[in-house]
């Protein structure tokens, strides 16, 4: 213990309550010491003072989280982690509800510290997808809240303008449930109006930064902070702070908690309303009564929100610049002034967000909130706006103010006050130490019949003409003898001057200092005054959202009482929060600010002494050194550590107190370190308490293991005997089982032996009986029964008669299979005859024809395979109908079998030139197309043979024979669209005129006979995209290329 205590003292002193001497001077000087060294975090006992160091530190890593996990509060360096573990371990372990106060100035950094308190509790509590869930719902309400609820003040970049308090309930495991968040007052006047270098709530600027174009056009809103009132028209972002990103950081926030794309639209939209708000501008005008009024500047701000919230713009006007009032049963319509217009426009932009806001907690804690019914345990963290002195204070500091005193009570109540109280009570000697008690300011400001809080109320309520200056003359005049409070007609009555107590002021000596408010705006903040006009046009809009934060808008639930004060709500609220810390055991980080101008490194003297002394740390030192660290009642001090003795393990007969001297006494405790009083016993340090925590974790373990051994030598045995008996079951099962089986086989052998005899002597007696032929009979029978029932069954299951569909059923014995496969072929020829008996003349002629091309091109030429879908027509040219073609129709008149058009090559050069094709049953002619006369006839015994490609082209060459009349001239270099039809219909002419086939030849290379000699003709494939083939190119005088695709 004393090795690791060692590690608090390398800066300075750790611990305060081990400086010594103890003063002012030094408590201050070890402060500053160990923040020149970034050691920020100080005890105080159990306290932890916390100095704002304005960087990020390397003191909050994962690394860290793990060291400070379970550890001794002092046996590790001072840090925030510590109380938190310090507090989670006691809710956990001990079942004492906990709250965690951070208390300090504004710009102290209670925001930072809370954040860091929640992110240790959730590392630690247990894991598990739900669990990680409601951790990460109650993190990320943090950001949520922080922008619709912080803002740049001069002191605090992230500065709370409201409090915060929240529940965070735990099951008995220690593991996070849910929680409540409450809130109070956020300083809602900010949303109209902040002083000059500071700015409004985070989430307008956060809004057109971060918000898309798409969706600032649809909430009427422009990315310039310059065009907006409220937000001072100027551009005020803050250094180091990217608005953008924590936009889409909130985002991702809100959806974790829980909220639907239609309530993030909706909060937004109404969060651009009040923007907008600020951009409706008022102009005087006089009625003909000479009375003002107001009316809409620019009416294009009033439009805008109205398509926004789905409201007629007339309702929004009317309720801007007018107002209602009801006397004796009538109402009355009254124009507004420009001031009376503008208060309404504000009252209604302040009264707007509030209720935004409140309704974004309350949506938050639906999503947060535990639904179980069981004992829960709970640990509260408050986070809420420190002590603020500003030059001019109004009535927000002074409610400010006035919570940070109560707090100030609560921590002097269960520190000082209580601690003393509880030494007396218990009859244990002690020696008091002076300390301010502030209950004196607690009651000038919240006594129910004369605290400024109820003279507020009363100047509110009262009829009449009611003012400020009213309001401060009744206070001085209560308050005139009291010692912590003073105005310039209290000090003109004690003869006091002091020019920096203004006229419309009064001042309170609040435990932090003195405080001068200006009282201007009171009556007015006070009164939170909401016109109905205004309330009910809210009402009016088609925004269900915004509806539902006005409900006494509705006629229906109209109410004459007056809602209560923001004063007294305030109070109230405030109330309710002291009672919750009164229940529960408290933890302090009191929170410092080191210098005024947010600097890093920075520690101002003068600053941190004035928070010293009001945060009365002097005083907590010398209570911790003077008092006992620790104590407790006798019954659960016994049940806790009863174990590490035998006298009191396992059960103590006496009573609780003598059982914890016997106890204690057993354990060599020095009498030094304890006091007992009448029913707690106290131990003076830490140090004692810790050892007693390690001998009982100690004690813990070793009684663990020995109720582990006991179990698991309980539990082998229970399963080795039910192992046993399981065997012995299972054995004789097996035993039975094998008989019955052996058995069975045994009586079903001795069965079939016994048939088989039986048969024997049969077959042996009646075999003299038996004819000789009788085996064959049986089988032919048998045969002929078996092929007459596969007959029968082949009638009813033939295969379609269709030619192409050659299925045929399976033999359904091996002896028929043979059999079965000539049937399948008669069967198919029989259906193929019936087919081409339906075939009428010309559709048999066609197939014949499709078949001669198939055995002359298929698997030779790729032409082939398109021209299969093509029917062969034979006439081409329309030589009957034409006139022209009249003497060609007269010369093949009778004997034509086909006439198309086709190119025809030239010999020299390769061009081609066009020439009719005209195939009879004795001749092909070629001839001109435009003269439509022959001008080669060939007889068709004078060809020798065709040559073709074997590409998709429709070039080929009629060889003929040299001794030919029409030969002397050459071979004939054709091209043809109808190649296959051409082929086919002269290898059919000819085998029907001549009785000889058509010699077919399909290569890439062929030669040619031409007049001049013999010529070499090569093939040669393209690509498809070289244009119109087949090209021929003569390659000198005996060699010529055809381009073919």
């Amino acid at each position: 213990m004393e090795a690791n205590l060692s590690l608090l003292d390398t800066v300075g002193v750790g611990d305060l309550v081990l400086l010594d001497p103890l003063s002012e001077e030094s408590l201050l000087q070890n402060l500053k010491e160990r923040f020149a060294h970034q050691e920020i975090y100080t005890y105080i006992g159990n306290v932890v003072i916390s100095v704002n160091p304005y960087q990020p530190l390397p003191i909050y890593s994962p690394q860290t989280v793990e060291e400070y996990r379970n550890c001794n509060f002092f046996a590790v360096k001072p840090h925030i982690y510590a109380i938190a573990d310090d507090a989670y371990r006691s809710l956990r372990d001990r079942n004492k509800d906990q709250c965690i106060l951070i208390t300090g100035e504004s710009g102290a950094g209670k925001t930072e510290a809370s954040k860091q308190v929640m992110s240790y509790v959730a590392a630690v509590c247990g894991k598990g997808e739900e669990v990680n869930q409601v951790k990460e719902q109650l993190l990320q309400s943090n950001p949520v809240l922080e922008a619709f609820g912080n803002a740049k003040t001069i002191r605090n970049d992230n500065s709370s303008r409201f409090g915060k308090y929240m529940d965070v309930e735990f099951d008995f495991k220690g593991e996070p449930l849910g929680g409540v968040i409450s809130n109070y007052l956020l300083e809602k006047s900010r949303v109209v109006r902040h002083i000059k270098g500071e700015r409004n709530f985070h989430i307008f600027y956060q809004l057109l930064a971060g918000g898309s174009d798409q969706l600032l056009r649809e909430l009427k809103l422009e990315r310039d902070c310059r065009h907006y009132g409220y937000l001072g028209r100027e551009d005020r972002s803050l250094p180091g702070v990217d608005d953008a990103a924590n936009f889409r950081a909130i985002q991702e926030a809100m959806k974790v908690i829980g909220f639907s794309p239609a309530e993030m639209r909706a909060l937004l939209e109404v969060t651009a309303m009040v923007l907008k708000l600020g951009n409706v501008q008022l102009d005087s005008q006089f009625q003909a009564s000479g009375m003002e009024s107001c009316s809409i500047q620019d009416t294009r701000a009033v439009r805008e929100i109205c398509e926004l919230i789905g409201l007629p713009e007339r309702v929004l006007e009317q309720a801007l610049c007018s107002r209602t009032v009801e006397a004796k049963q009538e109402k009355v319509v009254m124009a507004l002034t420009v001031a009376q217009g503008c208060y309404g426009r504000d009252a209604l932009a302040k009264n707007i967000y509030n209720r935004l806001f409140n309704w974004l907690v309350t949506r938050i804690n639906e999503n947060i909130k535990v639904d179980s019914s069981e004992r829960r345990k709970v640990m509260g963290v408050l986070d809420i706006y420190g002590f603020e002195i500003f030059q001019n204070n109004s009535f927000e500091q002074f409610v400010i103010n006035y919570c940070n005193e109560k707090l100030q009570q609560v921590f002097i109540m269960m520190t000082l006050k209580e601690e003393q109280d509880e030494y007396v009570r218990e009859g244990i000697q002690w020696t008091p130490v002076d300390f301010f008690d502030n209950s004196i300011i607690c009651s000038l400001i919240e006594d129910r019949q004369a605290g400024i809080l109820a003279m507020l109320d009363e100047e509110c309520l009262r009829p009449g003409l009611v003012t400020e200056e009213t309001f401060l003359a009744k206070l001085s005049q209560v308050f005139g003898s009291h010692k912590h409070y003073e105005s310039r007609a209290t000090q003109n009555a004690r003869h006091v001057t002091d020019a920096s107590l203004a006229g419309p002021c009064f001042r309170v000596h609040h435990y932090a200092g003195k405080v001068t408010y200006n009282v201007l705006g009171f009556v007015e903040k006070n009164n939170d005054l909401l016109f109905r006009d205004l309330s009910q046009a809210m009402w009016k809009a088609q925004h269900e959202l915004l509806r539902s934060l006005f409900p006494e808008g509705d006629p229906q639930k109209a109410s004459l009482r007056r809602p209560p004060t923001a004063g007294s709500q305030f109070k109230a609220s405030v109330t309710t929060l002291m009672k919750n810390l009164y229940s529960k055991n408290p933890n302090y980080i009191r929170c410092i600010k080191p210098n005024d101008n947010k600097e890093p490194g920075v520690f101002t003297d003068g600053l941190v002494q004035t928070q010293v002394r009001y945060l009365g740390l002097l005083e907590n030192v010398r209570v911790r050194r003077a008092g006992y660290a620790y104590r407790q009642g006798y019954k659960p001090c016994l049940e806790r550590y009863k174990m590490l003795c035998k006298q009191t393990w396992p059960k103590w007969k006496g009573g609780a107190r003598d059982g914890v001297q016997a106890l204690l006494t057993n354990l060599h405790v020095p009498t030094a370190e304890l006091a007992y009083g009448h029913t707690k016993i106290f131990i003076r340090t830490p140090r004692t308490l810790f050892d007693l925590e390690d001998r009982r974790q100690l004690r813990v373990a070793e009684l663990a293991s020995l109720i582990q051994a006991t179990y698991r030598g309980w539990k082998c045995r229970t399963h080795y005997q039910q192992m046993r008996k399981s065997q012995i079951a299972i054995s004789a099962w097996f035993r039975g089982q094998a008989q019955q089986k052996r058995y069975g086989q045994m009586k079903s052998s001795a069965l079939l032996i016994q048939a088989y005899i039986r048969g024997w002597k049969t077959r042996k007696e009646y075999k003299k009986y038996f004819r000789s032929g009788a085996s064959t009979t049986l089988a032919n029978f048998i045969y002929r029964r078996l092929v007459q029932k596969f007959f029968l069954g082949l009638r009813t299951n033939l295969p379609p008669m269709v030619v192409t569909d050659r299925s045929w059923p399976t033999a359904p014995y091996k002896f028929l299979a043979n059999t079965n496969e000539e049937l399948k072929k008669i069967f198919y020829l029989w259906k193929c005859k019936k087919y081409q008996d339906q075939l009428t003349p010309q559709r048999k002629a066609l197939l014949q024809d499709k078949l001669c091309a198939s055995e002359l091109f298929k698997g030779k030429k790729t032409l082939y395979a398109k021209s299969l879908q093509q029917s062969f027509q034979g006439e081409y040219l329309g030589l009957r109908k034409n006139p022209k073609y009249r003497a060609l129709h007269t010369v093949a008149e009778g004997k034509l079998v086909l006439a198309d058009t086709v190119q025809k090559v030239n010999r020299a050069n390769g061009k081609t030139v066009p020439r009719l094709f005209l195939l009879t049953k004795n001749h092909v002619i070629l001839a001109d197309p435009k003269a439509a006369q022959p001008k080669t006839v060939v007889s068709l015994s004078d060809i020798q043979r065709v040559s073709v490609t074997r590409f998709s082209d429709g070039f080929f060459v009629l060889h003929l024979n040299e001794i030919s009349t029409v030969g002397t001239k050459g071979d004939f270099l054709l091209v043809s669209d109808h190649l296959i039809e051409l082929i086919t219909k002269l290898h059919q002419t000819l085998l029907e005129t001549t009785a000889k086939t058509l010699k077919l030849q399909v290569a890439d290379e062929f030669s040619t006979q031409f007049s001049k000699g013999s010529i070499a003709i090569r093939i040669v494939e393209t690509a498809k995209n070289n244009g119109v083939v087949p090209v021929c190119k003569k390659k000198g005088s005996h060699k010529m290329e055809v381009l073919v695709h």
